[in-house]
C-alpha cells in the first residue's frame, strides 16, 4: 500500500547549499524525500527543484530544546494573566484605567481562546467578593469554606455562582454586550477548542501539552492562589477589615495579583505595588501601553504629603487623613506601637518576654479578624503593660475617627483636634511625637 506523499516545489535565486537546506528541512519535521529533481539556470541565476516526501511522520511545527518549550509557556501564560489583571480585573471590575479598543478586543478574545471566562460572569463575581470579602456571600473566601476548597476546587466555587443570577445582574453592570459577546465570547467550548487546534499546529504534539497547562493556569492560579492563599498566607501592608495579604512582593508569576492586601486597601487602583522594594508587573505592562497612547490610567493610590509649614490640624489635615487612613495606620503601628512594643519587651522579664513575642502581631491586626484565643492573648498582654494599653486604645480611637458615616468634617476636625490633645498628654514620647507629626500631613496637589 503506497503512502501520502506531498511534493514541494521550489523557485528561488540560485546559491550554495539550497539542496542541503531543503533535505534538512524535511528531515527535521520527520518526512522522507522519495525523489528530487533540480536543475539550475545559470542564465539568470534561478534555482529550480520539485521534491516529493512522505507525509507519515512529518510534522510541519519544528521541535524546540526543552527551555524553547518552557519558554513558549511562560510567554503564553503571562499574556493570559496580563489579560486577566488588566482588561477584567483592573479595567472592567474597578475602572481604575481606559483601554483602548485594539488591546480591550484582543484581551477579549485571548481570554476566550485561553480560559472561556465570560467578562461579565467575573467581574460580577468579582466584585460581590469584595462586597462580602471574607464574610458571609463571599463567593470564594478560605475563611469560610476552607483554604483546600478554594485552592484545589476555586473553578468549582466559580462555577457555582455563575449559576445565580441575582449575582450576574447585580455586580455585573457596564460590560460588553456587544454583538461579539453575545455571539462568539459567549460560546467558551468554541474558543477553547479553537486553541488545542492552534497548538496543535504550531507546536505538535508537544501543543497537546501546552495547551493542557494553559487550561490549568488560570484555574489554579488565579481561582487557586490569589482567591486562596490571597486571603489565608503572606504579609499586610495594611489592616482592612478582610483577611487580604500580599503573597510575595514580587508580583511577576500573576501578573501582580500577588500583592493581593494592597489591592484590598486601594481597590480601585490601577498599581498595586505600594512599598518601593515592590514591584507589580500589571502596572509595568499598563505603563507601556499608556506610553504608546493604548491606555489612560484614572486611578491610582493616594500618597501621603507632608506639609512642615503647617501649625495645625484644619480641614485640610482631615481629608488627608481619611484619604490615606491604610497609610496612616501604617504609620501608627510602625511608629508608635512597634515602638513602644520594644521599649517594653526590652525591660520584660523571660516570661512576659514569650508572652510579648507571642502577641507583637495582634497589636496592630484590625480587631473584627481575631478569634477567641487571639483576644486573650491580647487581653494577656495589655493587663502586664499600661503603655501598651494605652497606645492600643488611642489606635481604636483613630481607626474610629473615620469609621463614623453620618460624621461632618467639622465635627471629624475637632474629634482630631481632641485625640491628638490627649495623645500628647499620655507622657509617651512615641505617641506624642506621632500626634504632633498628623498636622503636617496634607492633600496631594491634583
Amino acid at each position: 500500500m503506497s503512502s501520502v506523499s506531498a511534493i514541494l516545489l521550489i523557485t528561488c535565486p540560485d546559491q550554495q547549499g539550497l539542496v542541503a537546506e531543503v533535505a534538512g528541512f524535511v528531515r527535521d519535521h520527520g518526512g522522507n524525500i522519495i525523489h528530487a529533481d533540480q536543475h539550475t539556470n545559470h542564465g539568470q541565476g534561478v534555482f529550480l527543484q520539485r521534491v516529493e516526501f512522505e507525509l507519515e511522520g512529518f510534522d510541519l511545527a519544528r521541535p524546540l530544546p526543552l527551555w524553547g518549550y518552557v519558554a513558549v509557556i511562560l510567554a503564553l501564560t503571562q499574556i493570559t494573566a496580563a489579560a486577566v489583571t488588566i482588561f477584567l480585573h483592573r479595567h472592567q471590575a474597578h475602572r481604575a484605567l481606559d483601554l483602548h479598543p485594539l488591546p480591550s478586543h484582543f484581551f477579549r478574545c485571548w481570554l476566550w481562546l485561553t480560559t472561556g471566562m465570560i467578562t461579565r460572569e467575573w467581574v460580577a463575581i468579582h466584585r460581590k467578593h469584595h462586597a462580602f470579602s471574607d464574610k458571609v456571600g463571599d463567593p470564594h473566601s478560605p475563611q469560610i469554606v476552607g483554604i483546600r476548597k478554594v485552592l484545589f476546587d476555586g473553578v468549582d466555587l466559580y462555577r457555582s455562582e455563575t449559576r445565580i443570577a441575582e449575582t450576574i445582574e447585580k455586580y455585573g453592570h457596564g460590560t460588553p454586550d456587544d454583538w461579539w459577546e453575545r455571539n462568539v465570547y459567549g460560546r467558551n467550548n468554541i474558543g477553547l477548542g479553537l486553541m488545542l487546534v492552534i497548538d496543535l499546529l504550531l507546536f505538535g504534539v508537544v501543543g497537546i501539552t501546552i495547551w493542557a497547562v494553559q487550561m490549568m493556569w488560570t484555574p489554579f492560579f488565579a481561582a487557586g492562589v490569589i482567591n486562596g492563599i490571597g486571603h489565608w498566607w503572606g504579609y499586610r501592608n495594611y489592616e482592612v477589615a478582610d483577611a487580604s495579604r500580599n503573597i510575595v512582593p514580587w508580583g511577576i508569576l500573576i501578573g501582580g495579583e500577588e500583592l493581593h492586601n494592597n489591592h484590598h486597601a486601594f481597590v480601585s487602583s490601577a498599581k498595586f505595588s505600594s512599598k518601593w522594594w515592590e514591584f507589580d508587573i500589571g502596572w509595568f505592562y499598563i505603563r507601556l501601553q499608556e506610553m504608546l497612547g493604548l491606555a489612560r490610567v484614572k486611578k491610582v493610590a493616594p500618597k501621603l504629603v507632608m506639609n512642615t509649614k503647617k501649625l495645625g490640624l484644619d480641614l485640610d489635615t482631615v481629608s488627608a487623613i481619611v484619604t490615606n487612613r491604610f497609610h496612616v495606620m501604617a504609620h501608627y503601628a510602625r511608629d508608635v506601637v512597634s515602638s513602644v512594643y520594644q521599649e517594653e519587651l526590652n525591660k520584660a522579664d523571660d516570661y512576659y518576654r514569650h508572652i510579648l513575642k507571642r502577641a507583637r502581631g495582634l497589636l496592630t491586626r484590625e480587631e473584627s479578624l481575631l478569634d477567641a484565643q487571639a483576644v486573650h492573648r491580647l487581653e494577656t498582654v495589655l493587663q502586664h503593660s499600661q503603655a501598651l494599653e494605652v497606645v492600643y486604645q488611642f489606635r481604636l480611637r483613630l481607626q474610629a475617627l473615620w469609621m463614623e458615616r453620618t460624621a461632618t468634617r467639622e465635627s471629624l476636625l475637632q474629634s482630631l483636634q481632641e485625640w491628638c490633645k490627649q495623645a500628647e498628654a499620655t507622657g509617651i514620647k512615641a505617641l506624642q511625637e506621632f500626634a504632633q507629626a498628623l498636622r503636617g500631613y496634607s492633600m496631594q496637589p491634583a
